[in-house]
């Protein structure tokens, strides 16, 4: 199998070699670069105080131990792991353990990444199938303040951008710690009036674990072609995604307690999965006379099997609980948007657009099964659910220091669901209306002050909105609510000063009517009350002089449960303290570093907070050159070798010999242990 997947790898790499080739003999053409990054302040274009750019600039050297990393580029945010490389992330954003992305909205290219009705979890986000080195800019937003994000958008979102056309033509070869391999090739070429753009990408991985190899098996690819002239530019992208992985799952406290296990060893050693996805996109804008409009399409095939077990011999004494997760779907959707200016000093500057989303799940199942094969089936489900979304948003430029922005967003949504069991078969619709509007003053051409509000929402599970039985237990339950409404507000403040130091401050509110969410991992639904939220935020970026520069970024949120309950008011997961950092070096000379780490503490396991998990700090380091032709990285990752948590879980589980009802404990995914990767580029 490895063998098959080098030889498609480097077929494909083969096929872009003629590109680069091409575009290293061509008469080189000098292009305007626009660097994009944190040094942006964003004075007089920013709706709110938590907002901002990301660009490759600040990407380039930053350490990574997955793709999924680069989103703590978006300061506050947490990335985590609590199984094999080609899972979904575990995220954690202004008080939410965002599972994988339930109220985090995630773009690439115009194309969402959360997935609806997901085998594994409702809004689940995977972005392994992202080549680092082709994200041009990432644009982040927090809270649910802006027109153009819907679903899944409360905590807020990110807008991924790779680039039109490759900024260099690049070879680069990668190898580290536990068997990790990396081979990379990216480059563009101009075709007549066209540019043609690729990058293949090719991984495998071992880990460090005692009882298992990773063997992971990546394949990346993404081709793009783009042509423009005076009054448009469209582009048309095809990206390809292949994974293959085994996986170390959480693991109880009491089993390394008894040296049943260490913190490497695993319970079950035939848990892992597998992942394709396919996608062909395409946009276009174009520039008439009295107004720009922009139509985006894309399609999306995509597979995913996961095979879990969290409980070990809590349900099924003999053959143990291990589970499998399907989910086989086809995405189509798609966008208009028009923008236009009014009024005689262009006071006025509009905004509408239309979504439309619609996904076509041929298979999402949960199965019992005994190391991999398997045993019965929990539910075996198809669906259809669609989604049009409209939105207008008026920028008014109030006068020389007063704007507000005001917008309303309006969704509708409909489900229909073919069981396997006629009792959770079934259609329902459901409608949403999300105003939003900001106010900001500018204390002067570098410093302004932000009031926002709005209204967000989140989808469910569409098997929970429909379904009257539990699958598992065979007892009635009661259908969720479809769309799960939030609200907000913040206040804040921009400053740059000096063209040296860029601040932002945020206090904000959140609301939440329920957290209502299909718990893939059941099979069923689970109910939790509304919640609240409130904290404060703290971004900084200083240029500390040409070389040097560095990040402080503090995030702090209070979360409780809306309505006093006899089990406690305390939300599972939600991180009251987040701080992150940077110290970073680029000399004139080629050399560079970057010093990373990122702190949070530790948070209620238990509705009560009687149970708590234990603070996590990870510190990286990335040192490196870069030639006229060469550039060499060295990453440590983990560098102190720390032995805290990606994540910790309270419930209950059955080792052998335990009692049939099983015991309560923590259950947790420690750090990997420190590793050193090397990474050598050749461009021409």
């Amino acid at each position: 199998m490895v063998f098959s997947r080098i030889r498609k790898f480097g077929a494909l790499l083969l096929l872009l070699m003629p590109v680069e080739l091409h575009a290293h003999l061509e008469t080189e053409r000098i292009e305007e670069v626009v660097v994009t990054g944190r040094s942006q302040v964003l004075v007089g274009e920013a709706r709110t105080a938590s907002e901002g750019v990301v660009g490759q600039m600040d990407l380039a050297i930053r350490p990574l131990l997955r793709p999924g990393d680069v989103l703590e580029a978006v300061p506050g945010l947490i990335v985590t792991q609590h199984s094999g490389s080609g899972k979904s992330n575990q995220m954690f954003l202004r008080g939410f353990n965002l599972d994988h992305g339930t109220d985090f909205a995630t773009w690439i290219d115009g194309m969402p990444v959360n997935m609806r009705s997901h085998g594994h979890g409702q809004g689940y986000t995977d972005i392994n199938f992202l080549i680092p080195e082709t994200i041009e800019k990432m644009t982040f937003v927090k809270g649910p303040y802006h027109a153009e994000l819907g679903d899944f958008s409360s905590a807020g979102g990110v807008h991924i951008d790779t680039f039109e056309r490759m900024p260099e033509n690049r070879l680069t070869f990668a190898a580290g710690g536990n068997g990790f391999g990396r081979l990379l090739g990216m480059g563009g070429t101009q075709l007549g009036d066209l540019t043609l753009s690729g990058a293949i990408e090719g991984q495998v991985y071992d880990g460090p674990w005692r009882d298992i190899e990773e063997d992971v098996e990546k394949i990346n690819g993404l081709l793009k072609l783009a042509g423009s002239d005076d009054v448009s530019n469209w582009s048309a992208t095809a990206m390809y995604y292949d994974n293959e992985w085994n996986s170390a799952d959480q693991i109880p406290t009491r089993a390394v307690q008894q040296n049943l296990i260490d913190e490497l060893g695993s319970i079950d050693d035939t848990l892992g999965g597998d992942s394709t996805r396919a996608s062909l996109s395409a946009q276009y804008t174009h520039q008439h006379e009295s107004h720009r409009s922009q139509w985006n399409a894309y399609v999306i095939d995509y597979e995913m099997t996961l095979w879990s077990n969290f409980t070990y011999l809590l349900d099924d004494p003999d053959n143990g609980d291990q589970f499998r997760q399907r989910d086989d779907r086809t995405i189509f959707g798609g966008s208009y948007q028009r923008f236009w200016v009014s009024g005689q000093q262009e006071h006025f500057h509009h905004s509408l657009g239309v979504e439309l989303r619609y996904d076509d799940v041929d298979t999402v199942g949960l199965y019992r099964t005994f190391r991999r094969e398997r045993l019965d089936t929990v539910r075996e489900d198809n669906l259809e659910q669609g989604s049009v979304g409209l939105y207008y948003e008026l920028a008014w430029r109030l006068s020389s220091q007063w704007r507000a922005v005001l917008g309303v967003r309006g969704d509708f949504y409909w489900f229909d669901v073919d069981a396997d069991d006629p009792a959770n078969s079934g259609d329902d619709t459901d409608e949403i209306f999300s105003p939003k509007a900001s106010l900001i003053y500018a204390v002067s051409d570098t410093t302004e002050i932000y009031l926002s509000g709005g209204y967000g929402f989140h989808s469910n599970d569409a098997r929970g909105v429909v379904q009257s039985v539990d699958p598992v237990s065979g007892e009635s339950v009661r259908p969720v609510d479809p769309l799960v409404e939030s609200k907000g507000a913040e206040l804040g403040f921009k400053t740059q000063w000096k063209e040296k130091w860029n601040t932002s401050l945020a206090a904000w509110y959140l609301e939440l009517d329920s957290e209502l969410l299909f718990v893939g991992d059941a099979g069923a639904t689970e109910a939790s009350r509304g919640s609240e939220r409130w904290g404060v935020e703290l971004n900084n970026y200083w240029m500390l002089t040409d070389v040097w520069s560095l990040e402080l970024d503090v995030a702090w949120t209070d979360a409780e449960f809306s309505n006093d309950a006899p089990e406690g008011n305390e939300i599972p997961g939600a991180l009251e303290t987040v701080v992150s950092g940077a110290i970073s070096a680029q000399y004139p000379s080629g050399w560079f570093g970057s010093l990373r780490a990122r702190y949070f503490d530790e948070a209620p396991l238990v509705d009560d907070g009687s149970v708590e998990s234990d603070g996590s700090t990870m510190v990286n380091l990335a040192l490196g050159w870069i030639g006229q032709s060469w550039r060499v990285q060295a990453d440590v990752l983990n560098l102190l070798d720390s032995d805290d948590h990606d994540i910790d879980y309270f419930y209950a589980s059955r080792l052998p010999d335990e009692p049939e009802a099983g015991v309560e404990d923590i259950h947790y995914h420690v750090f990997e242990p420190r590793q050193f990767r090397v990474a050598v580029s050749y461009t021409f």
